[in-house]
C-alpha cells in the first residue's frame, strides 16, 4: 500500500495539468496537493494487482481517477457552499467561484488526456465505462441538490442518489483495474458490484462522521449537512422516527431561514441522539460493507484479494 501511495503521489506531482493562465491551473495543483485518502486510485491499483504484477505501469490511469474525483469536489464544494476541504480553504474560497468552475472544467478535460494512452484494444471500452460513471455522478449530484428543497425523501431515493453520486466511481475504480489487468467478465462484475456496496457504505459513514466526527480529524466542516438541510440517511430516519415535540423541533430547524449555525448543529445532533439515529446508521453501514466483502470472496483470484479486502476494512473503522 505504501508503495502504491508513493507511486501515486509522484505521478500526481508530475502532472502539471497546464501552465498559463496560472490562475486557471494553480487551483488544480492546489486541490491535488491537499492529499486525501487517495481511495479511488488505490482501488484501481489493488484491483489490477490481483491479475498482473506490474501495477506501476497503470499509475497514470489511477491518477486520472483521482483527478476526476477532485474535479467533482471543486464543483460540489461550490454547490454546497463548503468553506473547508481536507482541512484547508476550498478552491472557490481561496480564489473565487468562476475560477473554481473553470479549473474544474479543464480538470475534466485533462482526465481524458491521462486516459488516452490506454492500449487501443481497451481504450474505447474504458472511455465508455468512464463516461457512464461520470454521467451517473452528475445525476446523483443533481438529485442531491433537488432533495434539499423537497419536504420528503425516502430511504430508497436517498440510497439511489448516493449510489450515483459516490458509489459508481468506486465501482468504476475497481472495474478499471480489472479491465486493464485482463480480468474475466465475471470478476469485473463482482468487483464493480463490490465497489457499489462499499461506496454506499462509505457515503453513509461520511454522513455519520459529518455529525459525530472529531472536528480536528475530519478535515471538513462538522455539521455541514445539518446546516445545509442535506437529506442524509440520518435526517431521513429522524423524520421517520420523530414524534410529537421531537418532530416539531426538527421541522422548526429545517424551515428556519435565519439561525445560529452552531446552535442548529447542536440541537439537531441532540435530536439524533434521542432518536438513536447513530446506531441505526451504523447498522446500515455494516450491512453495505458486508455485502461488499461477501462479493469479494467470490472472486476467481480471491487468494490475491487480501490487500484489497484489508484496505476496504480500514474504511469501516475510519474516523475522518
Amino acid at each position: 500500500m505504501e508503495k502504491y501511495l508513493l507511486l501515486l503521489e509522484a505521478e500526481i506531482r508530475k502532472q502539471k495539468f497546464g501552465d498559463q493562465p496560472k490562475s486557471l491551473y494553480e487551483p488544480i495543483r492546489y486541490i491535488m496537493s491537499l492529499g486525501g485518502k487517495r481511495l479511488r486510485p488505490l482501488l484501481t491499483l489493488l484491483s489490477y494487482s490481483m491479475y498482473r504484477d506490474n501495477a506501476e505501469t497503470i499509475v497514470r490511469y489511477a491518477a486520472a481517477v483521482e483527478a476526476f474525483h477532485n474535479f467533482t469536489l471543486l464543483h460540489d464544494d461550490i454547490m454546497d457552499n463548503a468553506p473547508i476541504r481536507r482541512g484547508k480553504a476550498t478552491v472557490h474560497e481561496k480564489w473565487n467561484v468562476n475560477t473554481a468552475i473553470l479549473s474544474g472544467d479543464v480538470m475534466l478535460v485533462k482526465v481524458y488526456d491521462l486516459l488516452l494512452d490506454i492500449e487501443k484494444d481497451k481504450l474505447k471500452e474504458v472511455l465508455q465505462l468512464f463516461n457512464a460513471c461520470a454521467a451517473g455522478v452528475c445525476e446523483g449530484q443533481q438529485w442531491d441538490m433537488e432533495f434539499e428543497s423537497k419536504s420528503r425523501v425516502t430511504e430508497a431515493q436517498y440510497l439511489e442518489m448516493i449510489r450515483l453520486k459516490t458509489a459508481v466511481l468506486l465501482g468504476f475504480s475497481l472495474e478499471l483495474g480489472a479491465v486493464l489487468g485482463g480480468a474475466s467478465e465475471t470478476d469485473r462484475k463482482i468487483l464493480y458490484d463490490a465497489g457499489i456496496n462499499l461506496g454506499i457504505g462509505f457515503q453513509l459513514k461520511d454522513d455519520l462522521l459529518d455529525v459525530y466526527a472529531d472536528k480536528k480529524k475530519f478535515g471538513k466542516q462538522v455539521g455541514g449537512d445539518i446546516i445545509a438541510n442535506k437529506k442524509t440517511f440520518l435526517l431521513i430516519k429522524a423524520l421517520e422516527k420523530g414524534r410529537g415535540k421531537e418532530k416539531t423541533e426538527l421541522q422548526r430547524w429545517l424551515s428556519a431561514k435565519k439561525f445560529d449555525k452552531q446552535k442548529k448543529v447542536k440541537a439537531v445532533s441532540a435530536l439524533y441522539d434521542k432518536l438513536e439515529i447513530k446506531s441505526l446508521t451504523e447498522k446500515k453501514i455494516a450491512e453495505y460493507f458486508e455485502r461488499g466483502f461477501s462479493g469479494l470472496s467470490q472472486l476467481s483470484v480471491k487468494d490475491k484479494a487480501q490487500p484489497l479486502i484489508q484496505f476496504a476494512k480500514e474504511l469501516v473503522g475510519r474516523q475522518k
